[in-house]
């Protein structure tokens, strides 16, 4: 009885199976570094149209403290360049009620859009903007 012709198939097999699991590991590899590289690329982008949205608001804020009642940009809505992202500010005058004004900042870069919604009220007597609320818009 010869036994070199099962020896040799068994050692192609265990070559096949350790190739396969070697490619196994790479291909896992490989999706694991390209899911990291997203992730961080993705957070980097998500921050910066956060702050670009920010920006906005406080852009608006400052327009509406130098500019007579009831202020109202032109364009409606207006754009803001923030460095290399660009915010979409809407100002809506009495909303929600009378004497406050909604303000609604959306920054999109990298396909993460981000949007800030501030309502202020305006103190009559003293012509002062107060933050009634200042919350991620949907």
């Amino acid at each position: 009885m010869d036994l070199r012709p099962r020896n040799g198939q068994a050692f192609l097999s265990l070559v096949f199976l350790i190739g396969a699991i070697i490619a196994i590991v790479g291909i896992l590899v490989a999706f694991l570094a390209a899911s990291f590289v997203d992730t961080g690329y993705g957070l980097s982008a998500s921050v910066e149209a956060q702050n670009a949205a920010q920006s906005g608001v406080q852009d608006a804020m400052l327009q509406l403290g130098r500019n007579p009642i009831p202020w109202v940009p032109s364009p409606d809505p207006y754009t803001l360049a923030v460095g290399s992202s660009t915010a979409t500010v809407t100002v809506t005058q009495n909303s929600p009620s009378a004497g406050e004004v909604t303000v609604l900042s959306a920054a999109t870069v990298a396909n993460r859009t981000r949007k800030i919604q501030v309502v202020l009220e305006n103190n009559a007597s003293t012509s002062q903007w107060s933050v009634i609320s200042w919350q991620q818009a949907q």
